[in-house]
């Protein structure tokens, strides 16, 4: 009899799972949520607005953007993470591997409750002075050497991309400067004033204001040079070391337990999204370069990067918070 029963119910079972629809099939049943925990209008959330606006198109329903800035970003993080894990709600950060080695109690684990989906693009770092300041970064560099700690360089706030850009150079360059972090815009009116001797601003936040001639561009922390100001060397051009470049990316994540079906169908969404023309010239208006990656690729590209965060806090002692 129990045989029996057992027999009827798993038949039962295997019929109903063969009839239901594959996840992926059924994704997005819905308005799909992006949750890009920093303030509007900052690279993540330009990046966020421009490509799943596309991939919203693509699937045939709306990724609504949600701003949840607050805690260095981990507000929105740890939305994301309590989510079900079906694929209606995403995390757009740029941060997250650098919140993760400041942070000495985050409300998840970074590796553990985040799926990583896609590379959505990344944003060159320019190292910047004002008018009459320095001239090289070379001049920068030895300054520094030669005045060990008397140097400041001004940020956007603890753990942002200028932050942990600028510590990067330092530690490369074999130098060290007082960091003084700001909570508004006036971070990069103190370096135009010289009251501030430079700053590594993501060159979107800083391209107007160096083709006003209110900033002087040392170097590019990049790879290659790039076109909006093809006549600043990269950090290697300058005489640096490769390990002097942070990259400042935008990454697409999923809750963990998030259906793999579904995290590859986001990712394939992604990658056609960034392969459109219209979307590259969009983001290349805000110097943000697409960054195609397989799932596997950037799964392996974000376990390094949360290592490399985790060392460069260790080399330039940062406090963790």
């Amino acid at each position: 009899m129990n045989t029996m029963l057992c027999r009827a119910v798993l038949s039962a079972f295997l019929l109903i799972a063969a009839l239901m629809p594959a996840p992926a099939q059924n994704w997005p049943s819905r308005n799909v949520t992006v949750i890009v925990p920093v303030p509007a209008g900052v690279a993540s959330d330009i990046v966020a607005r421009v490509v799943f606006e596309h991939v919203g198109r693509q699937v045939g329903h709306t990724f609504v953007v949600e701003n949840r800035p607050g805690a260095g970003g981990t507000i929105g993080g740890s939305a994301v993470v309590k989510a079900v894990p079906d694929g209606h709600t995403i995390l757009d950060w740029g941060s997250i591997a650098a919140a993760n080695a400041l942070y000495t109690k985050l409300p998840y684990d970074t590796l553990r409750d985040f799926t990583p989906v896609a590379a959505l693009g990344q944003t060159p770092l320019v190292v910047v002075t004002g008018a009459g300041h320095f001239k090289s970064l070379g001049e920068l560099v030895s300054t520094a050497k030669a005045n060990p700690g008397k140097l400041n360089y001004a940020t956007v706030g603890v753990g942002s991309a200028a932050h942990f850009g600028a510590e990067q150079l330092a530690v490369s360059a074999g130098f060290s400067a007082q960091h003084v972090p700001f909570k508004g815009g006036e971070w990069l009116t103190e370096v135009i004033a010289g009251r501030l001797d430079f700053a590594v601003a993501p060159v979107t936040s800083a391209i107007g204001l160096i083709r006003d001639g209110k900033l002087v561009p040392l170097a590019i922390s990049s790879s290659t040079r790039i076109a909006s100001l093809p006549n600043v060397p990269t950090m290697v051009e300058a005489g640096l070391k490769s390990d002097a470049v942070y990259p400042f990316y935008t990454g697409a994540y999923l809750p963990a337990g998030t259906p793999r079906a579904i995290a590859e169908k986001l990712h394939d969404e992604v990658m056609k999204a960034l392969a459109l023309p219209a979307v590259r010239e969009r983001l290349a208006a805000v110097n943000v370069d697409p960054m195609p990656m397989t799932l596997e690729e950037f799964g392996s590209f974000f376990k390094k990067d949360v290592a490399a965060n985790l060392e460069l806090v260790k080399a330039a002692k940062i406090p963790r918070q």
